[in-house]
């Protein structure tokens, strides 16, 4: 009967854990980055030092963009009209680079971490 007795409890815990997972999510703070073919806005993020943060970027253009940091160890692809989310770990105070690697000469900007 003990084990009849385990199951709900560790269901409930499952559960709990399962729903907290989006809080957690929700305290790393959110920025935003919008790519039109081969420029950024903004062009400098500002962003907290020694916090986690996600980063939610937007291809408007016509073309594919490259989202790349060499700085950060981030590389995605996107397409027009596409989105995606990054979580970029913890940087120190500083400043680090991201690129549109299809559009290298105009898609330039940074990350200021403070």
């Amino acid at each position: 009967m003990k084990s009849n007795q385990a199951f709900p409890l560790r269901g409930i815990l499952l559960a709990a854990l399962w729903l907290a997972a989006p809080a957690f999510a929700a305290d790393e703070p959110a920025f935003k980055l919008v790519a039109r073919d081969g420029v950024f806005t903004p062009t400098v993020i500002e962003v907290p030092a020694g916090k986690r943060v996600r980063l939610e970027v937007s291809n408007e253009g016509k073309t594919p963009m490259e989202f790349e940091s060499r700085d950060l160890k981030q590389e995605k692809v996107i397409p027009p009209g596409g989105k995606v989310t990054l979580t970029i770990n913890a940087m120190k105070a500083g400043e680090y680079r991201f690129f549109d690697e299809f559009h290298e000469k105009t898609g330039q900007g940074k990350f200021v971490a403070k």
